[in-house]
């Protein structure tokens, strides 16, 4: 049985694991799978996707839950904390030929206990309307494969709307639906009504109404994922040519961009209050930038591979007016109970109004902690908070939630370090956002003269320990593995691994992962299935000849210390506040709900974890008949 505990085997799995707000707890008795409750064999096969509705069930069991494994797809009552869930009992089980399901989701506005709209994508680019409740399959778009040959990535209602709905491909581009239109009989031909850098969006040029409406080519490359702000004017867009766009959907009008450190971006969401946008992928890195002020305003390092998924918990987000709170330190098992958990979706709306009424005149700003969370091909679930010393980082440092250094501007720099701080505080004062608006601008002396809007040159990392003024040489978390001492400081470390980043390609981004060669012994098993140079090696031709072009580094070195994608030391290293293996296989899904979260790995395992004082919800009379065989323990 798997323990709670620092000390243990690496590769251990984790049932539960501790925050400040108490213990979260794997529900063995909750988790949803095939029926035979074996492990699925996920090689070649699209990733495992959960997707949820309420129905308004009086009964209270409103929840819906559907998930795809392999060719097969099911639809379940969602029981969660409540009672075991009976896995004999599918509403809707639907295997596929030909294809296979690659993700899928509900429209919330017209969900009723007798009936449900699901979108399903599949892998050789059609999109199926069913309604699991009434098993019946209402239409089916792109038939015959006329609108896009490629593979469905992402598929969502567009919000507030009963008809409309969005679809990404791997191709790169999306296509707008309407549930009433045809696709037609023949391909359908275009018009341009928009274009800007790196997009263009097309009309469908015909007599009568059909689909699709329009389509959107962004970027180079797949078009991995995209997510609604949550007032839905908004489109955050994330893309395997490794940038992040974002538009106002309405007009079609690009908002601001930003570029990933390495590789693809695999995934995008958006803060409850929409101002902020996180986004995670082949850099092993999640990325957090403000849309207001179109920059990177910090990054997050826990992962030791792809991050395939990235979600805020709305329900722990805290906004809070006065004096902040008392200050607690980043380890995990000293939180206890020093803020309020958040009480559901009412928390959350409270959060998004008290946020919408602060400016930056404010005497007495408010003190504010965004929770998200990020699962990855490592296996690791981690969680993270964004604080106001990393969100105001101008206004005058308090006492906060998290341990933070913050090094004075005006300290003077580590022997040796002149020319790289030089470098470091011209390029940083480059993203103010009243200067640039998240567009590369070229620094003047009066812009990186102005102490009040320049960052200081060290930068704060979130969640860690107090360190010293000058750490030792190689001790960053940027430092290459088994790297030796470097009298240099850490400045002039992140500086030579933007370098190495740029000479190497892809199979040596597995540099950025902290773990010595002690650490490295101890996963074998990680790296023979998860690692980078593994997944390279199996990986399409596309991302081979992207880590062997010069094209490609090129382009990175390009952005690499623009506001598109800032140097490591030129923003906040965020340090997650739990970092836990809890699966066997590559994690594909996180979902933070009201009572628990909710993981899935490639076996087909979806995982429930009850928040701290919700275990005990569970109803005791769970039959241990009901207890996976083949599940992580």
């Amino acid at each position: 049985m798997a323990a709670e505990g620092g000390g243990k085997e690496m590769n251990e799995i984790k049932t539960q694991f501790t925050t400040r707000e108490g213990v979260y707890k794997l529900l063995t008795h909750s988790e949803y799978s095939r029926p035979n409750r074996v492990p699925f064999n996920s090689q070649g096969s699209n990733p495992v996707k959960v997707s949820f509705v309420n129905v308004n069930d009086q009964s209270g069991n409103g929840d819906r839950i559907c998930f795809n494994v392999g060719r097969e797809l099911y639809f379940y009552i969602y029981k969660g904390v409540r009672k075991a869930a009976d896995l004999s009992k599918p509403i809707d089980k639907r295997i596929y030929k030909g294809t296979q399901p690659t993700c899928h989701d509900f429209n919330p506005l017209t969900a009723t206990a007798e009936s449900v709209s699901l979108l399903v994508g599949f892998s050789a680019g059609q999109v199926q309307l069913i309604d699991p409740i009434k098993k019946e399959t209402s239409k089916l778009f792109n038939e015959e494969r006329l609108i896009d040959k490629s593979r469905v990535t992402c598929v969502r209602w567009v919000p507030g709307s009963e008809s409309l709905f969005l679809v990404a491909h791997s191709s790169g581009s999306m296509y707008l639906y309407n549930v009433e239109n045809t696709c037609g009989t023949t391909a359908p031909h275009y018009q341009l009504l928009k274009q800007g850098e790196n997009y263009a969006v097309h009309t469908c040029k015909s007599k009568s109404a059909r689909n699709p409406l329009l389509r959107w080519t962004v970027g180079e490359g797949a078009l991995n994922e995209f997510a609604f702000s949550p007032d839905g004017k908004f489109l955050a867009c994330a893309s395997q040519d490794g940038f992040l766009r974002v538009f106002g959907f309405d007009a079609a009008e690009l908002h601001g961009t930003m570029k990933s450190y390495f590789g693809g971006l695999l995934c995008v969401c958006w803060s409850p209050d929409g101002r902020y946008i996180v986004a995670g992928g082949e850099d092993d890195l999640v990325t957090v930038w403000s849309f207001s002020d179109c920059r990177v305003i910090a990054r997050g390092h826990g992962h030791k591979s792809w991050v395939s998924v990235v979600a805020f918990d709305h329900c722990t987000t805290s906004v809070e007016d006065g004096d902040p709170p008392a200050e607690f330190s980043g380890s995990d098992e000293d939180f206890h109970e020093q803020i309020h958990f958040g009480a559901g979706r009412d928390r959350a709306n409270s959060a998004h109004s008290r946020l919408s009424k602060r400016n930056s005149t404010d005497s007495r700003p408010v003190s504010v902690t965004y929770r998200f969370g990020s699962v990855g091909q490592d296996t690791q679930l981690c969680l993270w908070d964004l604080t106001e010393d990393i969100l105001f980082p101008h206004l005058p440092l308090s006492r906060t939630r998290t341990h933070t250094n913050v090094m004075s501007a005006t300290s003077p720099p580590t022997t040796g370090q002149t020319t790289t701080t030089t470098t470091t505080t011209t390029t940083v004062s480059t993203t103010n956002p009243s200067g640039t608006n998240g567009k590369d601008n070229v620094s003047n002396s009066s812009t990186s003269a102005n102490p009040a809007n320049s960052l200081p040159n060290t930068l704060p990392r979130s969640n860690s320990l107090p360190q010293s003024t000058n750490p030792p040489g190689g001790s960053t978390p940027n430092s290459h593995t088994g790297s030796s001492s470097n009298s240099s400081g850490s400045t002039k470390g992140n500086s030579i691994i933007d370098s190495a980043f740029i000479a190497t390609g892809v199979s040596k981004f597995a540099t950025l992962s902290l773990h010595d060669s002690r650490k490295e012994r101890h996963e074998k098993d990680h790296k023979r299935n998860h690692s980078m140079g593994h997944i390279s090696s199996k990986s399409s031709d596309k991302l081979n000849q992207l880590s062997s072009s010069r094209t490609a580094k090129a382009e990175v070195a390009k952005t690499l210390g623009t506001t598109l994608c800032p140097r490591m030391e030129e923003v906040p290293l965020l340090e997650p506040l739990v970092c836990k293996k809890i699966a066997h296989e590559r994690l594909t899904v996180l979902i933070f709900l009201e009572d628990c979260l909710v993981t899935a790995c490639q076996e087909g395992f979806v995982c429930t974890w009850a928040r701290p004082g919700k275990v005990g919800l569970l109803s005791s009379q769970n039959n241990p008949a009901n207890s996976p065989s083949g599940t992580v323990v």
